[in-house]
């Protein structure tokens, strides 16, 4: 059943009121400015998904956010996506788009030098700065925007038994991220087999056993894992049927938040080849692949999970630390500097107001640890803590707390 919309987690609410991102009419509907404290939260999001995919493999590459027209005729996302693109830009009598997908440049890194079936399969990744024209009316908060960050990644490899290998260990990595986040699956989320239309050759690349065969290996893929799931037509990519992580905001609309694609269209467009065991040439497989989806709307669904009270190694500030009076402060900027120097991320409040009312603000803030010092902290060199989550906690030591918090964080609990 659905539920009715939750509008004090509303991520557009939530943002503005814990100051973390806004928009402006002067730099253009749709094109998120992140604040220092938004910042924070999408920096942590980038390093999590990069250390996690380099530790299972990945290359991680930077590529251009521009690219020549030719580049998207070849591969087939001008026609198809035209009017979601950004016009061209004339320079120099050539024409240049700004890049809806990294696809074509991933290939064209690939294509740099000839490559050994032993190099495969390559595992080709990258935080992709992405700008699609939505329409105005589709535009909304961090969910709907028309530049993005994607984690985004291309796995070339050498036949369809190890593409549907690598489709699978994809998806191990998406459970795996969501469950550091939190999310359970078919509660917070579910799995949507998309196909395409075999008629509908204007949106779809024309290849009907192509499209037989690679719905029927991911059909096959999700019923081997035992994964529940739903198939949706008309929904495919233009180059072959996918596998979405659907997620709903707190108003019950659906998106999109991770996605695993099967391409059977690429290779042959960009000639994309391999030397064999025989010493000659043959056709690779492609699976395009999305970790954690595009960053902003990953954190406009954590944004609304957490009703802004993010986990200890998402918040923007980790602790605060509050003298009692004037006279404590030189021992609270003690403490701050000793928890930034551990790289913890804190602050201090040093205005000339009631402690009361330094909680209630640091409250409303949702800052994990609240850290009060008076004269019995300054003497015993102690901090007395508060837990946003788990109320008055006992004294601690200076070293103590960085050591509990530290792990804390490491361990992203």
């Amino acid at each position: 059943m659905d539920m009715p919309p939750d509008k004090e987690h509303d991520h557009k609410k939530l943002g503005k009121e814990l100051d973390l991102f806004s928009f402006s009419d002067s730099v253009g509907k749709g094109l998120p400015l992140f604040t220092p404290k938004g910042s924070v939260i999408r920096r942590e999001l980038e390093r999590f998904i990069v250390d996690e995919e380099i530790r299972r493999g990945y290359f991680h590459v930077y590529t251009p956010d521009i690219a020549k027209l030719d580049l998207y005729k070849k591969s087939g996302h001008y026609p198809h996506y035209k009017d979601s693109m950004y016009a061209p830009i004339e320079i120099d009598k050539e024409q240049f788009m700004l890049r809806p997908m990294t696809c074509p440049h991933h290939f064209e890194l690939y294509l740099r030098k000839p490559v050994s079936y032993r190099e495969l399969p390559m595992r080709i990744a990258e935080l992709a700065k992405l700008y699609r024209y939505e329409q105005s009316g589709e535009i909304m908060g961090l969910q709907r925007v028309r530049t993005f960050c994607l984690s985004d990644a291309h796995i070339i490899c050498a036949n369809e038994e190890q593409a549907v290998s690598e489709i699978s260990n994809a998806l191990d990595l998406i459970e795996y991220v969501t469950s550091v986040f939190g999310l359970t699956l078919d509660v917070d989320y579910r799995y949507r087999l998309s196909l395409g239309d075999r008629a509908n050759t204007e949106k779809y690349y024309e290849n009907d056993a192509g499209w037989e065969k690679s719905e029927d290996l991911l059909r096959k893929l999700m019923k081997k894992r035992g994964s529940r799931f739903e198939e949706a037509k008309d929904e495919a990519a233009f180059y072959g049927p996918k596998i979405d992580i659907q997620m709903k905001n707190v108003n019950g609309k659906e998106d999109t938040a991770f996605t695993v694609q099967y391409d059977f269209c690429m290779p042959d467009r960009f000639d994309l080849t391999y030397i064999g065991e025989d010493g000659e040439k043959h056709r690779a497989f492609v699976v395009h692949r999305s970790s954690i989806g595009a960053i902003e709307r990953s954190m406009a669904f954590l944004i609304e999970k957490y009703g802004g009270a993010f986990p200890l190694w998402l918040s923007p500030v980790q602790t605060r630390v509050l003298p009692v009076s004037e006279k404590h402060n030189a021992y609270a900027r003690e403490v701050v500097d000793a928890l930034k120097s551990a790289n913890i991320r804190a602050d201090m409040d040093d205005a000339n107001e009631s402690l009361g009312k330094k909680i209630r603000a640091a409250k409303m803030e949702k800052i994990p640890y609240l850290l009060v010092v008076g004269d019995k902290e300054v003497e015993a060199k102690t901090l007395s803590v508060e837990s946003r989550d788990h109320g008055k906690l006992d004294v601690s030591s200076l070293s103590d707390f960085i050591t509990k918090v530290s792990e804390d964080i490491r361990s992203r609990k």
